[in-house]
């Protein structure tokens, strides 16, 4: 089931800097996913800390569904929801380093008459954010839940 440029409808996109630690929680989940077996309507996709290449991967889906670390000022392996609309607000809360990045490719997308049906983003609240590859034993202890929220939100 794809469109026809060869995409599935629905996107998972995870976003983040793998080389700083849990700042790239979002492409850790990918590769998790990658191993498993998924419906073929779901696309994965590591968007790592891309910018304007967003458009393109977000454009004309019907679902698209993200998966980012957030400055939430709440407790790390803290997972929060958040839709399109909360990426507007100005006093909501603190998204990822990549937030500006992901609400441009949105608006434009909109502007364009090609935005996806629904957006859903799962924030996790990262321990820490300091150089190396893996992730803190509290963020990769969260993974596995943030993988069945995107995996309950690809089946709705």
């Amino acid at each position: 089931m794809s469109d026809a440029h060869g995409r599935s409808p629905i996107l998972v996109l995870g976003i983040g800097n793998i080389l700083l630690r849990d700042e790239g929680v979002g492409v850790r989940v990918i590769e998790r996913m990658e191993k498993m077996d998924l419906p073929e309507n779901v696309e994965l996709v590591d968007g790592g800390t891309a910018g304007a290449d967003l458009l393109a991967i977000l454009a004309e889906r019907e679902k698209v569904v993200v998966v980012d670390a957030v400055q939430a000022d709440c407790e790390p392996g803290t997972v929060l929801r958040f839709s399109a609309e909360d990426l507007a607000r100005p006093k909501g809360a603190g998204l990822s380093l990549h937030e500006l990045a992901l609400e441009e490719a949105l608006t434009m997308t909109g502007q364009l008459g090609c935005a996806p049906g629904e957006v859903v983003i799962f924030g996790i609240q990262p321990e820490t954010i300091e150089c190396g590859l893996e992730l803190s034993e509290r963020i990769l202890a969260c993974v596995p839940k943030v993988i069945e929220l995107v995996l309950a939100e690809i089946r709705k």
